[in-house]
């Protein structure tokens, strides 16, 4: 069952504008990353659903965040189907992402008032997700989708739309300034933030910097 309500995510995911997206078959790496994420200044965490017995490394970060790192909201994406966010729920899942807007999806999560997060790729998709309850939609891949420019033009008619564009996004000023200006809620960040070198060297403290210096910048273009 969810430790955190649906507001307080969203919230969250607001607060610090990154949302980490991360997947290793390897628990110990993952509590590491997490771990690095939550003191770099990032509460929020997206575990991918990706790769055999998935769930069951996400049921044991689960039970060690709680206990470890309490204010850490862990929640899981690349769900595409209704009993797959069923199953993660019950693992105590605080929110679910998806690459697709699948409705059934929706049902499940709205039941238990579970933040979900469906991906579009058209306005259309975004008004139909946001009919069904969805607080922020995903872009995926936001890059390919159309980037910044895409977003712009979505908030424009719809300026009550929160937007979280996945793929193609980077811990730099230059890429973080374009897509905030252009008016996402926050951002998922992938690869081009646990790249394979600090995951291989396990390099744990130059990790979080990296995530904090991410956090800064998104404070600073937000300020400016």
């Amino acid at each position: 069952m969810a430790r955190f309500n649906r507001v307080d995510v969203i919230l969250k995911m607001k607060e610090a504008g990154i949302v980490p997206v991360f997947y290793n078959k390897d628990a110990e790496i993952c509590r590491n990353v997490i771990k690095a994420c939550f003191d770099g200044g990032i509460k929020v965490f997206e575990f991918t659903n990706r790769g055999d017995y998935a769930h069951e490394i996400f049921s044991e970060l689960g039970k060690w965040a709680e206990k470890e790192i309490p204010g850490m909201i862990l929640g899981v994406g690349s769900v595409v189907d209704p009993g797959t966010a069923s199953l993660y729920m019950q693992l105590g899942a605080n929110f679910i992402v998806s690459p697709v807007l699948n409705p059934e999806m929706a049902k499940v999560c709205n039941r238990r008032k579970v933040l979900w997060s469906p991906g579009c790729g058209s306005l259309s998709e975004i008004s139909y997700a946001e009919e069904l309850g969805a607080e922020i939609v995903k872009i995926f891949p936001g890059s390919s989708v159309g980037g910044p420019g895409f977003v712009k033009a979505i908030k424009g008619p719809c300026p009550w739309t929160s937007i979280m564009p996945t793929g193609g996004v980077e811990p730099t000023v230059e890429n973080l300034k374009a897509w905030f200006e252009a008016g996402v809620a926050c951002v998922g960040m992938g690869s081009n933030l646990f790249t394979k070198d600090l995951i291989q060297k396990k390099d744990w403290k130059m990790l979080t910097q990296k995530v904090a210096e991410a956090v800064e910048i998104v404070k600073s273009v937000r300020k400016a």
